[in-house]
């Protein structure tokens, strides 16, 4: 059993790299998503690539794998209320309400994942 939660832990770094990655090769996705009332959107965006590039690399370091699925979750749950204002809104910045409802449980998905490495591969 120990070896699934290691490749849990090694698939959510990998995500969490390749995410982090995105935000530098394609800012102009992710800005609309950039609630209005946060100036520098460019910024913002590349910020938060830095962040989730930063969990991908730390989940990979035992030392801290635990601090870093911990902020996965914390990260999740802060995007949450822009995932579901997507839902809600009339232009969605996903592009399509299908895509922004599609896109919502996976919200849920990723703090859940990262909360299970964080129980079972944390040290």
């Amino acid at each position: 059993m120990k070896i699934f939660w290691k490749i849990l832990q090694v698939l959510l770094a990998l995500f969490m790299i390749y995410a982090g990655v995105q935000h530098f090769l394609k800012p102009q996705f992710y800005e609309p998503f950039v609630p209005g009332f946060l100036p520098a959107k460019t910024v913002m965006v590349y910020a938060s690539g830095l962040v989730e590039l930063a969990l991908g690399i730390l989940l990979l370091i035992p030392k801290y794998t635990k601090m870093a699925a911990t902020g996965v979750i914390i990260l999740m749950l802060v995007f949450l209320p822009i995932h579901i204002a997507d839902v809600f809104s009339e232009t969605p910045s996903i592009g399509s309400h299908q895509a922004a409802l599609t896109r919502l449980p996976f919200q849920f998905l990723f703090i859940a994942w990262a909360y299970a490495v964080r129980r079972f591969c944390g040290h």
